[in-house]
């Protein structure tokens, strides 16, 4: 019968993808520009990578642009990284140019996917696994369970790094802090408390706070400005661009890549 061949290549294929991603080398918290260029990247020099999303679709704040309004506007910094991904642009002011978000959001995610990276959506990480105090992985639950309270077990997700692309909350960062009793000062990017953190504010592309902060853990994007303190710029998407990448190049130098 069709209707149970549907089904049981939905489960089938679905729990094979899963249970290949048990082990990582890379899992990205938070599908945003940051973390999926991050995955491009990674899995394009062959790395195991998965990102894990909370939203039905992958891609933070670039579907929308700004107020709805589904344009973007991306530094002469950036550029390189639109023309890799194959995205139409047009030249709007000294060193900008602008872009339709959905396309662009579209092609992130497309070449993310079919460089080898896999994105899992409705997935919520809530929580860390740590081995030898090192960041070594991803406690992740269903994003609905969650929101209704549900009391479900969550699984575990091993990963060589992990990074938190999860924009301003810097979600990962605080489980980070809150399990080893640091304090960040989110203002000045100073660490209060016996145990630090090497982070450092932003700047005009927030590139200088992509870093490894805790052995492991890796921020980028808006995550890496919200750890540095530096403020939400609004639609420009070039800084976050750079910031994916940048991470990546660390991380693979890390790893050895």
């Amino acid at each position: 019968m069709i209707e149970k061949q549907i089904s049981r290549g939905i489960i089938h294929t679905y729990f094979e993808k899963m249970e290949k991603c048990l082990e990582l080398d890379v899992a990205i918290v938070g599908g945003g520009p940051s973390g999926i260029v991050a995955a491009y990247y990674l899995a394009k020099k062959g790395l195991k990578v998965a990102l894990f999303d909370r939203k039905l679709s992958p891609g933070g704040g670039m579907w929308g642009g700004a107020m709805m309004f589904n344009q973007l506007v991306i530094q002469d910094e950036a550029l390189d990284i639109i023309k890799e991904f194959g995205i139409n642009y047009n030249n709007y002011d000294d060193g900008l140019y602008t872009a339709d978000s959905i396309e662009s959001t579209s092609a992130l995610l497309y070449h993310a996917v079919h460089a080898g990276a896999t994105i899992f959506n409705c997935y919520s990480v809530e929580d860390v696994v740590f081995k030898n105090n090192v960041v070594s992985g991803v406690v992740v639950n269903w994003t609905p369970v969650l929101r209704e309270g549900l009391h479900v077990d969550p699984l575990n997700i091993m990963a060589k790094c992990v990074i938190d692309g999860t924009g301003h909350d810097s979600e990962i960062c605080k489980v980070v802090a809150r399990k080893n009793g640091i304090k960040l000062n989110t203002a000045t990017g100073d660490v209060i408390g016996e145990r630090s953190l090497d982070v450092s504010e932003g700047e005009r592309c927030v590139v200088e706070g992509t870093k490894e902060i805790y052995p492991g853990l890796f921020v980028c994007g808006m995550a890496s400005s919200a750890v540095g303190g530096t403020p939400r710029m609004g639609p420009i998407f070039g800084g976050m661009l750079l910031s994916g990448k940048k991470v990546a190049e660390l991380i693979m130098q890390r790893i050895g890549k």
